[in-house]
């Protein structure tokens, strides 16, 4: 019978592993109905032992035949690993292995009484992808078979870190005044501008997938909602072929009304600091199960230092100067690369700002003030990125609420105004000052989590090379 009380009791279990492993004493003598992966099965005759698994943990499970029907107990003791079955029966405390006199005991351990069960489904065989054995295989053979990947401890791990990162995330912004909205992914012409973009037929009438929230969050900022946030998906037709690049991606995406690009940009350090120390809080166990796996592989462990706050700032201007300090070639109004990005952060190796972006190298939306310039005369944005060492997290900045502005910005960069009418005419009614910016979710995750490259931190990942699984 389904317990209304325990969310985890359904049709096929009564609790979850985890549950009874947690409890542990209270549970002994206890009749518990678990489901889970077979990890492992051995025994033969008459006893045959199981260690089930499921998402919160793993427990042996122990079997008589003389406490089953034949036919149960027969296709238990012959199941494929990865198999998945049902097993009913008492909670019990392992006789714990003996230990040299002195030493300290180990925990205590439990299994379940098996009194009746059931196979579920039988795995195939061989796994293409091994769960608990240490057989290298290459990321694509890994993201073919995703769905067998995930059961492996640490990867595992490290998307439930992520659906915690995007709690977090969310209730900090939520906290800070912010409403959650969704803005639409088919759009009729660029959010930002270029050439990066999927086109698309939608019935009759030419459109694209969105790049970016970018235009509708603003919209909604000129309709009163004043603060505004997303977390959704946008899609960039660039030929990448790098670590941290994806053709669809997740992003924390804010916009913000009576704010400059400083005050967003306290928005979003207050918020990385927060997701950081709720980690540290509450989550440091997906950490250390990333870490035995980083361990066995002789990696660096991770480390979740929760960053000091306020972030360094570095302009654009102070930038440059250190790329040229430190031997690296750069001009005013070249863009800042990974090699000059290496420089910045023997520095900075952390999280930090470089505002004060030239003009030239932002989006049309970005504000600017025209006594702002560079001590070479160019002129400067209110545009900033935010960096983790020599990768960039985010892009960002106060917008141009000023529409005459705004066209102007649209012919300089070779667009024609005539094509946003629907974004700039919101501009002629009344437009407060804003700023926002967006901020990748996998690449945050890298971090948390020290992943080599974006796809390790994204379920289903889309490439130039990748449309399946």
């Amino acid at each position: 019978m389904r317990d209304s009380d325990n969310w985890a009791s359904t049709f096929y279990r009564s609790h979850t592993i985890g549950q009874i492993i947690s409890n542990g004493e209270d549970m002994i003598g206890q009749e518990v109905t678990i489901a889970g992966y077979a990890e492992s099965v051995r025994g033969r005759g008459g006893i045959c032992f199981v260690m089930l698994r499921d998402g919160t943990g793993k427990i042996q499970a122990f079997l008589k035949r003389e406490n089953l029907e034949d036919s149960t107990f027969e296709a238990i003791q012959s199941a494929s690993r990865e198999s998945t079955m049902v097993v009913t029966g008492k909670v019990a405390k392992k006789r714990p292995p003996k230990t040299p006199e002195g030493s300290p005991s180990p925990p205590p351990e439990y299994e379940v009484t098996v009194a009746s069960g059931e196979l579920l489904t039988t795995a195939h065989a061989p796994l293409p992808v091994g769960v608990i054995d240490d057989v290298n295989v290459g990321l694509d053979t890994r993201l073919d078979n995703r769905h067998l990947d995930l059961r492996r401890r640490h990867v595992n791990a490290m998307f439930i870190l992520r659906s915690k990162v995007l709690q977090y995330g969310r209730e900090h912004l939520i906290q800070e005044g912010f409403n959650e909205i969704n803005s639409p992914k088919i759009i009729a012409s660029a959010s930002e501008g270029g050439t990066n973009l999927f086109p698309m037929m939608y019935f009759d009438t030419p459109a694209y997938l969105s790049q970016s929230p970018q235009l509708y969050k603003q919209l909604a900022v000129l309709g009163g909602l004043e603060r505004v946030f997303e977390i959704g998906p946008a899609f960039r037709a660039e030929k990448h072929d790098t670590y941290r690049h994806l053709n669809e991606f997740v992003s924390f995406d804010i916009e913000a009304a009576w704010c400059d690009d400083e005050d967003v940009m306290g928005v979003l350090e207050r918020m990385i600091h927060t997701i950081w120390k709720s980690v540290a809080e509450q989550d440091s166990h997906l950490i250390e199960i990333i870490n035995e796996y980083r361990d066995s592989q002789d990696l660096d462990p991770v480390v979740v230092e929760v960053p000091k706050i306020p972030f360094p700032r570095i302009s654009y201007d102070e930038a440059v100067k250190i790329v040229r300090e430190g031997g690296g070639a750069i001009e005013w109004g070249d863009d800042i690369e990974s090699h000059h990005c290496d420089l910045i952060a023997e520095k900075h190796p952390g999280f930090h700002f470089i505002p004060r972006w030239p003009m030239s190298m932002k989006p049309f939306y970005i504000h600017h003030k025209e006594q702002e310039k560079s001590a070479d005369g160019g002129q400067l944005s209110r545009g900033f990125d935010l960096n983790y060492g020599r990768d960039e997290m985010t892009s960002g900045g106060q917008r141009e609420h000023r529409f005459e502005v705004l066209e102007n910005n649209l012919r300089s960069m070779g667009l024609d105004p005539n094509d946003f009418t629907f974004y700039t005419d919101g501009f002629r009614y009344g437009a407060p000052p804003h700023a926002g910016w967006g901020l990748g979710v996998a690449r945050l995750l890298m971090v948390l989590t020290g992943a080599g490259n974006v796809r390790e931190v994204v379920l289903f990942p889309r490439d130039r090379s990748r449309v399946t699984p």
